[in-house]
């Protein structure tokens, strides 16, 4: 009954803010869309542009319905442009619960009471989101940490009940997509089911707070040495699926341009500094901040780190493999030097293009994309609308793209808007380029040959004293008439289990003498 309530208020409110003639639109003709029709004469708001329209109804259906108009926004591949500049403007702006029943899931999760873990607490929130809120204290010291003594930090909280509300609003959308797949073949172009699918995964994985704690702490060890990027330590003794508690960064949001301006910032240099930083984590690290709007991003004040970024709100993070990482930075190298025929080879490499696609076919394809981009000078190119359009031609050849990709797609358009905003002036390839060479000389060139002997220096160790002995029994064995087909599969199997990672002999002769020959070099080169 209370799931029927629920659709009723939905399609109420689609037809207050006139959604409902752009619903008919898409649908098959038939009986449904002749009452639709008629439904739609009594419309109040179409007058408005559909993105608009779009917009209105998301934020009166609540927050849950605002977060996935977030995400969505962000599948510009898939939607009219009108339509993402509109779901983009959507902001998860959410009421606090009370501050009695905060203070109570804190001190339930930390097993004590308020005035035994802060030296002060603020109750009224300084911040409140659909997911969660979050509180500012002082920590007191304690016998295992003395030295937290009066250290200022936030503490998140997940909202109460959210997880009832969560999966209920998820089951209306999936049934919603449904039934728009069922009934309009554009519906099912979108692939609204595979959108909320998305948006299911990404939802659930903000509603456990130790994995965003353990998101930070990994991002934080990364970037431990930076002159750039501060992420705030987690207090892990005092974390909890539900609360966690974290070191307290003061700064100013980073769309607070004017304050910023005001205080001294350099903002070309700022601008800079948040291209690299974003490109060092995807292509160094593999592993990135992947929701970078202003609400997360702050830059300190303070003298000691004066103009450094800081990051917040880690729930969504992207994680990329060293085959993704090589695509990548194999294809904004070959695209930039306008190689549109190493484009097209490393998608069939890769193997999301059938390997009977014709070379030729999608080199004219990735050409016919990428060719105008290069009558506007370069700082005007957009990484992210060029990766957009290279995932839209891959599409055309029955490619379906990687979910980590298109989060990093996302993130990386999200990144080009903050970094112009701050600098107009920007040449992002400039900035880029010198960081995606470092990365492809390192695993491809001379460094990456280094790093590998380095690697797999343990295994070469186990390897090498016991070469001599295998090549003399080999020797033994070829030597001497092998009896009976099974005495000589016995002997096989002995020496495939004493050195599983010899296939042939010769492999392993090569392999000594070019370890030899390497350890030679190195040595030669200073390198140890």
């Amino acid at each position: 009954m209370r799931r029927i309530a629920r659709l009723s208020f939905i399609f109420f409110t689609a037809w207050r803010y006139g959604l409902l003639p752009l619903l008919r639109d898409v649908l098959k003709p038939g009986i449904g869309r002749s009452c639709l029709t008629v439904v739609c004469w009594t419309s109040p708001g179409t007058k408005l542009p559909r993105g608009e329209r779009i917009r209105l109804t998301l934020e009166a259906l609540g927050p849950i319905f605002v977060k996935f108009g977030q995400v969505l926004s962000t599948r510009r591949d898939l939607l009219p442009e009108d339509i993402a500049n509109e779901l983009a403007k959507l902001q998860d702006q959410v009421p606090p619960f009370s501050n009695a029943e905060s203070q109570h899931l804190i001190e339930t999760a930390l097993g004590q009471s308020i005035n035994e873990t802060f030296i002060s607490f603020d109750a009224s929130p300084v911040a409140s989101a659909s997911v969660a809120q979050v509180h500012l204290g002082v920590l007191r010291g304690t016998e295992k940490h003395p030295e937290w003594q009066g250290r200022p930090v936030a503490v998140k909280v997940l909202r109460p009940g959210i997880l009832p509300v969560i999966e209920g609003d998820l089951a209306l959308m999936y049934d919603l997509a449904k039934i728009i797949e069922k009934s309009s073949e554009d519906g099912r172009r979108l692939k609204p089911r595979e959108n909320v699918a998305e948006f299911d995964t990404y939802l659930h994985d903000e509603l456990d707070l130790m994995r965003e704690a353990a998101n930070a702490s990994q991002l934080r060890r990364y970037f431990a040495d930076s002159t750039k990027l501060m992420i705030p330590e987690m207090y892990w003794d005092l974390c909890h699926t539900n609360v966690i508690v974290m070191e307290k960064m003061d700064g100013i949001s980073i769309g607070r341009t004017a304050e910023l301006r005001a205080a001294g910032v350099d903002f070309k240099k700022l601008a800079a500094d948040g291209v690299e930083i974003f490109f060092t984590q995807v292509f160094e690290y593999g592993f990135f901040h992947a929701d970078m709007h202003p609400g997360n991003i702050m830059i300190s004040l303070q003298p000691e780190t004066f103009g450094r970024f800081i990051s917040l709100d880690f729930g969504i993070v992207g994680a990329l493999s060293e085959s993704d990482k090589n695509y990548l930075a194999l294809n904004f190298l070959a695209f930039f030097n306008r190689d549109y025929r190493r484009v097209a080879e490393l998608h069939i490499e890769s193997g999301w293009v059938p390997a009977n696609t014709r070379v030729e076919e999608l080199e004219g394809a990735v050409r016919s994309v990428c060719e105008p981009y290069f009558d506007r000078p370069l700082k005007e190119i957009s990484l992210g609308i060029v990766l957009m359009r290279l995932f839209q031609t891959s599409r055309r050849f029955k490619v379906e793209i990687q979910p980590q990709l298109t989060l990093l797609q996302k993130t990386l358009l999200n990144v080009e808007g903050l970094a112009r905003q701050l600098d107009p002036d920007l040449d992002l390839w400039k900035t880029a380029k010198p960081i995606l060479e470092k990365w492809v000389s390192k695993q491809l060139g001379w460094r990456g040959l280094i790093d590998g002997l380095k690697q797999e220096a343990p295994t070469w160790a186990k390897i090498l004293p016991s070469l001599p002995r295998l090549i003399a029994d080999s020797l033994a064995q070829s030597r001497s008439p092998v009896k009976d087909q099974n005495a000589e599969l016995e002997v096989l199997k002995a020496l495939l289990l004493q050195e599983r990672r010899t296939h042939r002999l010769l492999a392993g002769f090569l392999l000594f003498a070019g370890g030899f020959l390497a350890g030679i070099l190195i040595i030669t080169l200073g390198i140890y």
